[in-house]
Order: C-alpha cells, then sequence, then structure tokens
C-alpha cells in the first residue's frame, strides 16, 4: 500500500529569525495534515521570534476538505502566538475552496492568480474565545 503522505512534498525555508515559509507541492488532503503540523511545529520550536509563516500553495494540483481542514489547523496553531500566516494561491485549486467554504475571510491571501501584480485580500477574521 502506498503512503498517502508520497502525493505531497512539505519544504521549509526559513528567511532569518522572524520569517520562513512552508511550500507545499501536490495534493492538500488528509496525507498532508501530518507534514504540515510537523513542519509548523517544528519551526515554532526553533524559532521563538517568529513572526510571520508564509504557507506557498502554489504548487498545490487537489485541495479537498482535509486539506482545508489542515490550513484551519496551522492558522489555529500560530494565532496564540501572534504570527501572521499569509496564504499564496496561484490557481483555483486552492482559492475555490476557500471561496465556496466562506473561509477565504479568514485568511490573509497573496492572490497570484493572475499575470499582474500580486493581490493581497487581508484576512476579516477577528480572533474570538471560539475561533
Amino acid at each position: 500500500m502506498d503512503d498517502v503522505e508520497d502525493t505531497v512534498e512539505v519544504t521549509v525555508t526559513e528567511h532569518g529569525a522572524e520569517t520562513a515559509e512552508i511550500r507545499v507541492v501536490g495534493e492538500l488532503t488528509e496525507g498532508a495534515r501530518r507534514p504540515l503540523v510537523r513542519a509548523m511545529t517544528d519551526l515554532m520550536l526553533s524559532a521563538p521570534a517568529l513572526k510571520k509563516v508564509q504557507l506557498d500553495t502554489c504548487g498545490v494540483t487537489f485541495m479537498n476538505s482535509a486539506g482545508i481542514a489542515s490550513l484551519v489547523q496551522l492558522h489555529k496553531m500560530v494565532q496564540p502566538r501572534g504570527i501572521e500566516l499569509p496564504l499564496v494561491v496561484h490557481s483555483t485549486t486552492v482559492a475555490r475552496p476557500l471561496q465556496l467554504s466562506g473561509l477565504w475571510h479568514r485568511f490573509t491571501v497573496v492572490d497570484r492568480r493572475d499575470d499582474g501584480a500580486d493581490v493581497v485580500h487581508e484576512s476579516t477574521h477577528r480572533r474570538t474565545e471560539h475561533s
């Protein structure tokens, strides 16, 4: 039986003590949850001054509801420490499910779907006790 984690590749690049990037290539499904959470946990433990982690989803070829749940889980992980988690999207593969689910507004999104300059959609989500 093939390992479900084989359908996704997660790489981390640190850009100094305060910023980093996590890049996802492949399918953003349940198989991506563990490597994503592991990458974020390792970053948070190794960089106590971390302020921003850009999540690059430009290489995502497929995303389902489990992938959306993984993104929400990452968002909930960084929120208590005040770490920004902008999502970089390049296609409707990621953008459309987030828009249809209403979660588009939960994240700051760097929209690279058009050939022009990046369009940044700021998060309108306000942290509440139950968010």
